[in-house]
């Protein structure tokens, strides 16, 4: 509520006195108004949360998403709070880099597939809940492996700076299983690893799994994505940490959204509907993901 009530002073201030508002701006939200533009963080490969798309009319990588979108309409409410238009700024990151770059101020928004855990939140903040997920695991169909059970002897591909790792390493060393851990710098590389020969199995979010064979229209189908859940992972949107104004503006967005049922259009746009390529993931929003858009004020029911 504290959070909130900050956001709300600092919008009333900027709608009745803009250079009022911005001499009383404090963390991020002074920094973006005196650079003039706000940075988003994206991913090139996390489909369908932040993506490469073709290019933009200058030659820029087009970067799409549901994160993007969401981050989109965080930074009107953030332009609103300042009184005045700012800039947009695209910035790419890794998952390796992600959190250095939001704690750095590099980017200010970080809208990527990032599991907001008690660990994370050490360094930096996050959104409300915008996705749930699992560690699951890719395969070549033809490979024989029906199961982690069947890592024995097998390598097995993490993307760097992932939650995922630990929950395959200590997955393996709890139950023993002799296979090798190796890491890719994206979630293509690991991919690609996989399609090489190079590795057995990709173990990272379920989601980014589908997307992956989503969007390969050529091989996707000869892959397949195990039904073992690893681990659990509630993603949200990352910013700096003990930024009480830019906190608010986040826990606003997410409420009005909710309210009027965007967050559930944004969903189905990204998770039911048709990609750019033409291809669907066709995931039906979970009970969990519904539960908690519930509690931010939106009843996902018909």
């Amino acid at each position: 509520m504290a959070m909130r009530s900050v956001a709300v002073l600092v919008l009333a201030l900027a709608g009745a006195h803009p250079a009022a508002a911005v001499e009383v701006l404090t963390g991020t939200l002074k920094s973006v108004a005196e650079r003039g533009e706000i940075v988003l963080g994206y991913r090139e490969s996390s489909v369908p949360f932040s993506f490469v798309e073709g290019r933009n009319p200058d030659g820029a990588p087009r970067a799409i998403g549901y994160a993007l979108d969401l981050c989109g309409e965080v930074a009107d409410d953030v332009q609103a709070a300042i009184g005045r238009p700012v800039k947009i700024r695209y910035a790419p990151i890794t998952a390796e880099n992600r959190i250095a770059a939001v704690t750095s101020g590099q980017i200010d928004l970080e809208c990527g597939s990032t599991t907001a855990n008690a660990e994370r939140r050490r360094q930096v903040a996050f959104s409300p809940v915008d996705y749930i997920s699992a560690t699951q695991l890719l395969v070549k169909r033809a490979a024989g492996i029906a199961s982690y059970r069947d890592l024995g002897g097998r390598t097995v591909v993490v993307t760097a700076g992932t939650t995922n790792e630990k929950a395959v390493r200590d997955l393996l060393g709890r139950l023993k299983i002799d296979a090798k851990v190796v890491t890719a710098p994206d979630h293509a590389a690991s991919y690609a690893m996989v399609k090489a020969g190079q590795a057995d199995a990709f173990a990272t979010d379920d989601v980014l799994l589908y997307g992956l064979i989503a969007t390969d229209a050529r091989d996707g189908a000869n892959y397949t994505v195990l039904p073992d859940k690893l681990s659990y992972e509630p993603y949200g949107i990352m910013f700096r940490k003990d930024d009480p104004e830019l906190a608010g503006i986040v826990s606003q967005t997410f409420t009005r959204l909710a309210e009027c049922r965007a967050l559930r259009w944004t969903y189905e746009r990204w998770f039911l509907k048709r990609l750019p390529n033409g291809e669907r993931l066709d995931i039906p929003m979970s009970n969990d993901l519904r539960v908690s858009f519930q509690l931010m004020g939106l009843d996902t029911g018909e």
